[in-house]
């Protein structure tokens, strides 16, 4: 007989652990869709009354401020998780210290660039304001800080105010007002984002500070800052990486494409990375769990655990990518006039993260368990998407002599690069973590081919019988419904359904 899947049961710690990683995932999902129903909102403002340019500028700049930024927070919003876990000092010193080593470090980053503004506006004029934006960093190292302290003690309602709710609708309702004002319109997109961080910022600490309380007595430590920026460096070079792959394309491209492709890139890399937030509000739930499996060597259920919300994440993201990606070109046409040439773009950006999904797992685990290794693999996976992508951009330059300046060719080039890598990626990673854990940790079925082949083929039956409108206003519920009944009727089985139901409702049966 083979041994019974606890996985559903509340009496034991493997049930346990699911039980919170879905009441988690039940609240990011939630936040989800909250974040999806505000950023197509911001993308269409920006679309319609800014335009593919203004949208390239603000999209490198943005990369790169946020590049910076996640360099300056080292690892903290995973390693926080193991820093609380010692138990060796209250936690509001903890999150105090992390705060502070994270602040100092973004605001050296964000002197160097408000003194040398080229860095963030390459070929475009500077404004006082354009100066002053790298400031915003602050705001977000500050918020990520604070978001995972508060997850550790599974509070990720936090997360959704903050990221889903707060930061989105905010950059929304202020790029819409300041775009009738003549005189900041220039500077609008830029203002709003800062505007949003500083928001989040605020809708993190507050929960963080009636949670955790302030740090009274705490008086900041060198010595401890130092060891603390020494282990977690690992860290931060992988989520600097994992980073890094989703945004690189950008940089590459503002070197050699214009700026109307670069923001035809970017909204199609903003549709796209809507699932792959599904995957970062998992992060501080899956994390305490890990760290403490890693604590107790218990491998069996850090496998079980990271299979579970492998399931979850690839079930969810492949079917965006299926529903979305066949109503690509339409959808993008709505955010503005010539957006909708950006559809293959998002149909491979789309692939890329759920190729993705694996490593970022993997990951999970191995910032744990080898760190240094872990980090190799990404910086592999890293410089293979960097040489793919130039060399796609200039093949792509050759192979298409002739297609206007404005159709993001080089961006089909650059997306291509995402998807090859990200797959690269999942494949080096979940090797690596095999060798650590003898039991399978990736989250893949089998039943994912029979049920992608049947929405492929309605999806193409969509294309190509329905007119423009009717794709999104009949075919893409259709999409989502044929997927949705496929996969919960064949896939969704025992603790797979506590995502969507309460514990006590869970159907342990393998019917």
């Amino acid at each position: 007989m083979s041994p019974p899947d606890l996985s559903s049961d509340p009496r034991s710690a493997r049930g346990a652990d699911t039980a919170a990683l879905a009441k988690g995932g039940r609240t990011n999902f939630f936040g989800f869709f909250l974040r999806l129903l505000a950023r197509i909102p911001f993308l269409v403002i920006a679309g319609q009354l800014y335009g593919a340019e203004a949208l390239g500028r603000f999209a490198y700049a943005t990369m790169v401020v946020e590049m910076m930024a996640v360099v300056a927070t080292l690892g903290l919003r995973r390693g926080i998780a193991a820093e609380l876990a010692k138990e060796s000092r209250p936690p509001a010193h903890v999150i105090g210290d992390a705060l502070l080593l994270a602040v100092v470090l973004a605001s050296v980053g964000a002197s160097i660039m408000i003194a040398i503004p080229e860095i963030v506006f390459p070929a475009s004029k500077i404004s006082g304001l354009d100066r002053l934006f790298p400031l915003s960093a602050l705001f977000f190292v500050g918020s990520e800080v604070t978001l995972a302290a508060l997850a550790y003690r599974h509070n990720v309602q936090a997360t959704v105010n903050a990221r889903a709710i707060i930061e989105p609708w905010t950059i929304t309702i202020f790029a819409a007002l300041l775009a009738f004002i003549p005189a900041w319109k220039p500077d609008a997109l830029i203002i709003a984002y800062a505007v949003s961080m500083f928001a989040a910022f605020v809708a993190s600490v507050i929960p963080c500070i009636r949670m955790y309380g302030l740090p009274r007595h705490w008086r900041p430590q060198p010595a401890q800052l130092f060891l603390m920026m020494k282990e977690n460096w690992p860290l931060a070079g992988a989520d600097t990486v994992d980073w890094a792959m989703r945004r690189v394309d950008i940089i590459i491209l503002g070197q050699f494409a214009t700026p109307t492709v670069l923001g035809i890139y970017y909204v199609a890399q903003q549709f796209a990375s809507l699932p792959q937030k599904l995957k970062v509000t998992f992060d501080p739930i899956l994390a305490p769990v890990i760290a403490h499996g890693v604590k107790e060597k218990n491998y069996g259920n850090i496998a079980q655990q990271l299979r579970q919300v492998g399931f979850w994440i690839i079930s969810a993201q492949l079917g965006i990518a299926l529903c979305l990606g066949f109503v690509g070109e339409v959808s993008m046409e709505v955010v503005g006039e010539g957006f909708g040439a950006g559809a293959g773009v998002l149909f491979l950006l789309l692939a890329a993260e759920v190729f993705y999904v694996t490593a970022a797992i993997s990951e999970s685990a191995l910032v744990y368990m080898a760190r240094h290794r872990n980090l190799i693999a990404s910086l592999i996976a890293l410089g293979a998407q960097i040489v793919m992508t130039l060399g796609f951009i200039q093949l792509f330059d050759v192979v298409f002599p002739d297609v206007a300046e404005n159709r993001p060719v080089q961006g089909i080039g650059a997306a291509l690069a995402l998807a090859l890598a990200a797959l690269l990626a999942s494949i080096l990673k979940v090797v690596l973590l095999h060798h650590l854990i003898p039991e399978r940790v990736s989250g893949l079925r089998w039943v994912y081919l029979p049920v992608t082949a049947v929405t492929a083929a309605a999806g193409f039956a969509s294309m190509h019988f329905l007119p423009a409108f009717w794709q999104i206003a009949v075919g893409l519920p259709l999409l989502i419904a044929i997927y949705g009944g496929l996969m919960w009727t064949f896939g969704f089985k025992g603790a797979d359904r506590l995502l969507f139901s309460r514990l006590s409702q869970a159907k342990e049966s393998e019917t």
